[in-house]
């Protein structure tokens, strides 16, 4: 099944999906975190006459999955988490990643690498580290304006001396580093946007004036999509393009590399009155627009290049107003991602019915194996894109990476399997999280499963006033497992786009309380509550969500209340369930979702997957 892995990939990577498959690969080619990358790093230090360099994980524009010419702190490092900060110092180096990375980072970093697990208690972040003892001697910190936050250069202002280097160092010294993407632009059907550009561009001028400015710049790759009605392929999984916008009362300008924009977008965009210009011209653009009109500027979301090119006087530091529209689904985007979901649902199905089947029989799979079936059967779909994230994929042990890759490790009947995985579809985004055994597991793998299941119904089932924070839901997810003594180190869910990112802003589940977004009518979140036991076993389960106004009495101050709908369709293995631990509430809800399941994905399946969905939706 190696080889049949080998074709679906090679097929996926006609589809923008080499970039995320090959990081590791091409990594190793490029020496990814050697002692001879870092020694020559250092000497692009003396160069530079800093003391240590700051190499974030981000683009221009802050993505959080980027482009493989912007993956820096993986080739300076070699560790290849999404998320995570490298510290080049002239005699140390240390990268500061979250509580999903802690394990791959320990294994990935290369020699004379430091992890900081950051959120740690006691562990001071980037900024506030260069404050400390520690950090005594360094008086300079270099950084690359264009990918760092403004937000987090400022931060670092406050504890030393900034200095915004011409070059990258990385670069230097990255001989074979990949060449800018290229995709071309796609338009996104009205039928599943559900609002048109002149729509859209009519609210954002009256949110842009209500901040007191006259100009507004767009720096968020999926903002700018969301916007215009486009999508693009610049970003492995991610169906964006990378460009800039700049809207004021009358005009709208999209800046983009204009070979990657055909005839059927150049001409769509120009009826909605949007001037194109290139890429590189934005910023020469911005300081001359800045120049004369008041510019509304996210600091947190855009680079410190893009905030320093406004003067201060003319800006505005707001969050932007696109991600908040963007954030609340109409009618249109809504049936897209429900629609999308039944039919992922399908193809999961078809999967694994046949990854069952597979090990069942003794036949050799590995966590690849899993990774490929999945491709195979949403490739079915001629809705189907990509998907929309690397698949993680961990049996045993592996499964306790919270943001593991899939490797060559089998996958056999004395195992839980943790599989993480999504698409990109036209019309819609899917995200789901299922653990399964195929054999029969331990009482302490039924508990903590079982544990995860009544948190992820108790998010489910909650019914809370219109003004609630995701912070404040959190608990509801986590309350099963502290009565347990467990608990998980990530978040309980992330907003997702629809035909878009699936990590999307500005909401968030999560015992983090700095985001005060409130959670909105028409949202699409994410549900995922696990327990992950170090080389031992995880443990995940998750749903979409969309918000919904909830129907309750009549209270006496009037509170509108709202509730969720789950959107994912894809049954929950009850092998892996002490059904003594929940209560007949919980029982019902079980039986309740396993039979809408059956409902909806039935119509679309026959014999081998039929089969298997029928047997995995019956009643606890």
């Amino acid at each position: 099944m190696l080889y049949m892995y080998l074709l679906t990939a090679a097929a996926c990577r006609a589809r923008g999906l080499a970039a995320a498959r090959s990081i590791s690969r091409r990594s190793v080619r490029l020496r990814a975190g050697s002692t001879k990358t870092l020694d020559a790093l250092r000497e692009e230090l003396d160069k530079n006459n800093v003391d240590a360099f700051v190499i974030p994980s981000d683009d221009p524009h802050l993505s959080e999955y980027v482009a493989p010419c912007f993956e820096r702190r993986a080739f300076a490092s070699g560790f290849t988490g999404s998320a995570g900060t490298a510290v080049v110092l002239k005699d140390r180096a240390l990268c500061w990643t979250d509580g999903r990375y802690w394990l791959q980072a320990s294994q990935q970093l290369g020699e004379g690498w430091e992890l900081v697990k950051a959120g740690a208690p006691g562990v001071d972040g980037i900024a506030a580290w260069f404050g400390t003892d520690e950090a005594s001697e360094v008086e300079t910190v270099g950084i690359d304006a264009r990918v760092t936050a403004s937000s987090f250069a400022s931060s670092l202002e406050e504890h030393v001396q900034v200095r915004h280097l011409d070059e990258n160092p990385v670069d230097k010294v990255w001989a074979d580093r990949p060449a800018m993407p290229s995709s071309m632009l796609r338009l996104h059907p009205l039928e599943f946007a559900g609002e048109s550009v002149e729509s859209k561009l009519g609210r954002v001028r009256t949110a842009v004036q209500e901040l007191g400015a006259s100009g507004l710049v767009i720096s968020a790759l999926d903002e700018v999509c969301w916007l215009f009605n486009v999508r693009g392929g610049d970003v492995a999984c991610n169906p964006v393009a990378l460009a800039y916008a700049y809207i004021d009362h009358d005009t709208a300008t999209l800046f983009v590399d204009e070979a990657k924009v055909p005839k059927d977008v150049h001409e769509a965009l120009q009826a909605a009155s949007v001037d194109i210009r290139d890429y590189d011209r934005a910023l020469p653009f911005l300081r001359a627009a800045a120049a004369e009109a008041t510019v509304c500027v996210d600091p947190s979301r855009c680079s410190a290049a893009v905030v320093d090119a406004i003067p201060e006087p003319n800006r505005i530091n707001e969050q932007c107003p696109v991600a908040d529209f963007k954030a609340v689904k109409n009618e249109g985007e809504l049936r897209g991602m429900r629609a999308a979901h039944v039919r992922d649902g399908a193809a999961v199905a078809r999967a694994f019915a046949r990854l069952e089947k597979r090990v069942v029989s003794g036949e050799a799979t590995s966590e690849l194996d899993v990774d490929a079936l999945l491709i195979e059967e949403r490739s079915r779909d001629p809705t189907f894109i990509e998907p929309s994230f690397p698949t993680i994929a961990g049996a045993g042990g592996n499964g306790a990476l919270i943001h593991g890759s899939p490797s060559d490790s089998p996958v056999t009947t004395s195992t839980l399997l943790l599989v993480d995985s999504g698409g990109q579809y036209s019309d819609g985004t899917t995200d789901a999280t299922r653990t399964m055994h195929f054999g029969r597991p331990t009482e302490e793998e039924k508990r903590a499963f079982t544990a995860v299941l009544k948190g992820h119904i108790g998010l489910d089932v909650a019914i809370f006033p219109e003004s609630t924070i995701g912070f404040v839901l959190d608990a509801f997810a986590r309350k099963a497992l502290w009565a347990c003594g467990l608990d998980y180190g990530h978040g309980t869910g992330h907003g997702v786009g629809a035909a878009l990112n699936v990590h999307e802003g500005p909401i968030s589940v999560s015992p983090r309380f700095g985001n005060t977004n409130i959670i909105k009518a028409g949202m699409v979140l994410s549900n995922e509550p696990g327990y992950y036991q170090a080389e031992c076993f995880g443990v995940r389960i998750e749903n979409l969500l969309a918000v919904e106004k909830a129907e309750v009495a009549k209270v006496p101050d009037g509170k509108a209340f709202l509730k969720f709908s789950y959107l994912t369709l894809i049954p929950i293995d009850a092998t892996c369930i002490d059904v003594t631990m929940l209560d007949a509430a919980e029982r019902q809800w079980v039986d309740a979702y396993h039979a809408d399941v059956r409902a909806q994905l039935a119509p679309l399946l026959e014999g081998q997957a039929l089969d298997w969905l029928v047997r995995k939706t019956e009643p606890l």
